[in-house]
């Protein structure tokens, strides 16, 4: 019965995901930013998917990160994460995105993100 929700889970997640894909797609100029949560981090990738290549990269991780902020798993990690990357992003001289949130509803970590990097002077 466990197993069978799991996978249910999974699955479901999936669909989500491919549903989300088919209609956001990045461009050098215009990369895709794509966020993955895990149960102790949070990731970001800004991805060009004409060449299928990852432009610039983020996540709580970093010395950058953990210079700024001891904990990585609340909101305020989510902002400042977001204007890291705004700031990688602008030095790449890239000012418009296309924001994937993945299988992920758009509330709490994933908005705070969002919101950090449209404060940070990105557009999407």
């Amino acid at each position: 019965m466990y197993k069978d929700k799991v996978e249910l889970k999974k699955k479901s997640r999936e669909r989500i995901r491919k549903r989300i894909r088919k209609k956001v797609k990045g461009t050098s100029l215009c990369p895709r930013v794509f966020i993955f949560k895990s149960n102790r981090y949070l990731y970001t990738q800004a991805i060009d998917d004409e060449q299928s290549q990852v432009i610039v990269s983020a996540s709580t991780l970093e010395k950058e990160f953990k210079e700024k902020q001891k904990n990585y798993k609340n909101i305020e990690a989510s902002r400042i994460l977001g204007d890291i990357m705004a700031k990688k992003l602008q030095q790449k001289k890239i000012s418009r995105i296309v924001f994937d949130r993945g299988a992920y509803p758009y509330h709490g970590r994933v908005k705070a993100l969002a919101e950090a990097m449209r404060k940070g002077g990105l557009k999407f």
